[in-house]
C-alpha cells in the first residue's frame, strides 16, 4: 500500500489532455489531472455478485469526478450478513458494464480533497449514505426519502450498482456524506447500522403517536449490532429495554447489562410477556412468528431483520389476525435510512459511553488480513476492516 501512496503523490500534480466531447465531460484539448480523470491505482476488496467464493483484493483505478466531488481516504470499513450473503453469492448488482462490484456500505473516511461548497474540508471524518435515489424520482425519492423508494429504481454503495466503500479512496456527491464528530473518532464506523436503527425508531415513535397510552416496556430480538444499537436508542428514549438472544456467555450479555437493559435466552413469552413494543432484528422465523402472536394489545412489532426464503414455520394464521384486529396491533417492515437518521444516529452515538460503543467492534482486522474478516468467531458482535488509522 505504501508503494501506492507514493505513486499518487508524484502523480497528483500530473495533468493529462484528454478529449471526451462524446459525454461532455471534458472539452477538447483541455487539460485535467490524472486523479480528476480516475487514472490512479489503489486496493479494493471486490466481489462478482451472484457467484461465490469470487471475493478478492483487487487492484483498481482510483473514482473520478463523475462520481462525486469530495475525495475521501477510506479509515475502515463494518461488516455485516449483507456483505456475507453478497460474498456467498446470494444476491448484489454490479455497476452497470461491470462483472464486479467493490464491496462494503459501513463506512468512516477522511476527505482528502473537496471543493468550494461541498461543506467538507480537508480531515473531515465523515461517512457515506449507502443509497441514492432513483432517476425518476418516485414521489418518496423526490422528497429525500429514498430509504422509502416506491419503484425500486434506487442505487446502493457496495450491495446494488454502485461500488462500495471497501476500497482505499471513494469518490461521492457532499450530499451524499454525514460529518463524524472528531470525539467519536474510529467508533463513526458503528453510523451507519445505527442510522437503520434510527429509523426503526422513529416508525414506531410515529406509529405509537395514534393512541394516547405511551410504550414503556421493549423486547428486543437478537444482540447482534443491530439489536444492541436498537437497545441502546431504546433506553436513551426512557424505555425498560429487555434483550433476547440465543447466547448465554461472551461479550452480549454485559453489554446488555452496561446498558441498564435486561438479557436473556429462551422464548419470546420467557423474555418479556406482552410487551408494549417488540424489535425483531434476528430474521429468524420464529422469532418473528413468536413476536407477532407476543406482543401488548395495542402494542407495535418492528420486524428489522431479513429473513432467509423457502422456510416454513407452522402458524395459525386465523388466530395471528384475530389477536391483531381485536388488541389493534402493528406489525411493519423497516429497511435502510436518509439523511435525517443519519444525522439522529450521529447525535445518538455522541451522546453513548464511547467505552461501551467500543466494546460493539470486537474485531479490528487489518486490510492486508482482509479475508479473516469474512470468517465468523464465535464471539462476534462487529468485525471491521482497518484501512488507515486517524
Amino acid at each position: 500500500m505504501s508503494s501506492i501512496r507514493g505513486s499518487m503523490r508524484v502523480l497528483k500534480g500530473v495533468c493529462l489532455a484528454k478529449s471526451r466531447e462524446s459525454d461532455g465531460t471534458v472539452a477538447a484539448g483541455e487539460s485535467r489531472s490524472i486523479r480528476d480523470i480516475g487514472e490512479i491505482p489503489m486496493l479494493a476488496i471486490t466481489v462478482e455478485p451472484a457467484r461465490a467464493a469470487s471475493v478478492e483484493l483487487s487492484t483498481v483505478l482510483e473514482p473520478s469526478l463523475l462520481d462525486g466531488t469530495v475525495l475521501i481516504e477510506t479509515v475502515a470499513v463494518g461488516l455485516c450478513g449483507t456483505d456475507i450473503e453478497i460474498v456467498e453469492g446470494q444476491y448484489g448488482t454490479p455497476p452497470r458494464g461491470r462483472d464486479r462490484l467493490i464491496l462494503g456500505h459501513e463506512s468512516l473516511g477522511r476527505v482528502v480533497e473537496a471543493t468550494d461548497g461541498d461543506g467538507f474540508t480537508e480531515g473531515d471524518l465523515v461517512v457515506g449514505i449507502v443509497r441514492q435515489p432513483d432517476p425518476v424520482p418516485c414521489p418518496s425519492c423526490a422528497v429525500g426519502e429514498w430509504d422509502m423508494c416506491r419503484n425500486g429504481r434506487y442505487t446502493e454503495h457496495g450491495i446494488k450498482e454502485l461500488d462500495g466503500f471497501a476500497a482505499e479512496r471513494f469518490r461521492i456527491p457532499p450530499e451524499y456524506l454525514v460529518p463524524v464528530a472528531t470525539q467519536l473518532g474510529h467508533l463513526g464506523v458503528l453510523l451507519e447500522p445505527a442510522s437503520v436503527v434510527e429509523k426503526a425508531w422513529e416508525q414506531i415513535h410515529l406509529i405509537a403517536g395514534r393512541t394516547q397510552g405511551q410504550p414503556q416496556r421493549a423486547l428486543v430480538t437478537g444482540a447482534g449490532p443491530i439489536g444492541l444499537l436498537a437497545a441502546l436508542l431504546g433506553v436513551q428514549h426512557g424505555l425498560e429495554v429487555h434483550v433476547l438472544d440465543r447466547v448465554a456467555d461472551g461479550p452480549k450479555p454485559e453489554l446488555v447489562r452496561a446498558l441498564g437493559a435486561a438479557y436473556h435466552t429462551g422464548t419470546v413469552r420467557e423474555a418479556c410477556p406482552e410487551p408494549d413494543i417488540i424489535l425483531e432484528c434476528t430474521g429468524a422465523e420464529q422469532l418473528v412468528s413468536d413476536a407477532v402472536a407476543g406482543v401488548a394489545p395495542g402494542g407495535i412489532v418492528c420486524l428489522a431483520g431479513v429473513s432467509a426464503a423457502g422456510k416454513t414455520v407452522s402458524a395459525d394464521i386465523g388466530a395471528v389476525n384475530r389477536k391483531m384486529v381485536l388488541k389493534n396491533n402493528v406489525v411493519f417492515g423497516t429497511v435502510n435510512a436518509n439523511r435525517r437518521h443519519y444525522q439522529a444516529a450521529a447525535d445518538a452515538l455522541a451522546s453513548a459511553d464511547p467505552a461501551w460503543l467500543d466494546q460493539l467492534i470486537t474485531r479490528r482486522v487489518p486490510l492486508r488480513r482482509w479475508s479473516d474478516a469474512l470468517h465468523a468467531q464465535p464471539h462476534d458482535v462487529k468485525t471491521v476492516i482497518e484501512f488507515s488509522s486517524i
